[in-house]
């Protein structure tokens, strides 16, 4: 019988702390009754919500601090200030000690890459992370990294983060030779900046038994869902996942605003209320919550700090999948079938 997946959890982290991270740990037990929880927080806070929940209290080990990294703090200062006794810090640092084969939070992103950074280091060959994000296309679903890790790239870290990609596509769609694009201002080899053209010189003449590369894609694709997995570096990614999300938003206030227009919209609403119900959840950011930074030796799943319990489910839904699918053997296996990026 396979041992219980463990997780870590942050309980401090994010917008609404233990008031979203308990319920949605529960959440996630009842979809995945194995599971068993590290929650690291204020006792006095956490404890009396565990004991509105019995079934998840019991596989909940609660550990005490009171050191919460916040939202605003900059990661230099959160790496500094009192990192050892800090939530954040010490959820990390049990999948490090190998007490939890994944780590979630919702706090601060940035001081949580950097205390990820220092505190498990980066896997043999990888010089930078990346975070990938879940991306809802007319297909179903994309990942796309990296959306925020580091700012610019060269070509072997686009490289680098088409295989980690690739990687984690295995394991989410369950494919074998996942499809990667570069993520450019054209389709035509011609065009973009010469970093993106390397990085598709070296995709299309390596090879890659676990990789299809596509070529280049444009920002269209990404909703189309052309690829399994889209990549580029972190600011461009940044902006089109932000630029997605208040697409998004903004779609959903003008139909908000077309239906209770006139009593004749209203009624029309009623009627087409089920497919509006739909497209709602397909919007739903809480449905893809949960970035999974690439390139630690280690899982760790970054939650949106805003997310209720439904989203906090979710992240912990991806971590568990990473770590029940062993995703960090399945990136160690790829790099090493990779000729030329295992020894770059």
């Amino acid at each position: 019988m396979p041992k219980p997946v463990r997780i870590s959890l942050d309980a401090m982290g994010g917008d609404h702390g233990p008031s979203v991270v308990v319920p949605g740990a529960a959440l996630a037990l009842e979809r995945h009754p194995g599971l068993r929880f590290i929650m690291f927080g204020d006792e006095h806070q956490v404890g009396p919500l565990l004991d509105a929940h019995p079934k998840l209290k019991e596989a909940v080990e609660l550990r005490h601090t009171e050191v919460v990294i916040r939202m605003d703090d900059k990661p230099s200062q959160a790496v500094r200030a009192g990192r050892w006794k800090s939530s954040m810090w010490l959820c990390l640092q049990a999948v490090r000690d190998g007490e939890a084969d994944a780590a979630v939070s919702a706090g601060n992103t940035g001081a949580l890459m950097a205390m990820a950074k220092f505190c498990l280091k980066t896997m043999a060959h990888i010089e930078r992370p990346a975070i990938a994000a879940l991306w809802p296309t007319l297909r179903g679903e994309s990942i796309v990294l990296d959306v925020g890790a580091t700012i610019g790239a060269d070509a072997m870290h686009l490289v680098d983060m088409a295989v980690m990609g690739a990687a984690m596509a295995r394991i989410v769609f369950d494919l074998e030779r996942p499809t990667v694009g570069l993520l450019n201002v054209g389709t035509e080899e011609i065009k973009g900046i010469e970093i993106v053209k390397e990085a598709s010189r070296i995709l299309r003449e390596a090879t890659f038994p676990n990789l299809a590369y596509h070529g280049f894609v444009e920002g269209d694709d990404l909703g189309r869902g052309t690829v399994d997995v889209v990549v580029t570096e972190g600011f461009t990614g940044n902006i089109a996942l932000k630029t997605a999300e208040g697409t998004a938003k903004q779609i959903a206030e003008y139909l908000r605003s077309a239906m209770s227009r006139t009593w004749r919209a209203k009624i029309g609403y009623l009627f087409a209320k089920p497919a509006f119900d739909a497209l709602r959840e397909k919007l739903d950011p809480s449905r893809a919550n949960g970035g999974v930074f690439l390139g630690l030796d280690g899982i760790v799943i970054k939650s949106h700090g805003g997310a209720d319990a439904s989203g906090f489910a979710s992240a912990i839904d991806i971590a568990y999948d990473m770590a029940h699918y062993d995703l960090m053997r399945t990136i160690r296996d790829m790099l090493e079938q990779t000729p030329g990026v295992a020894s770059a």
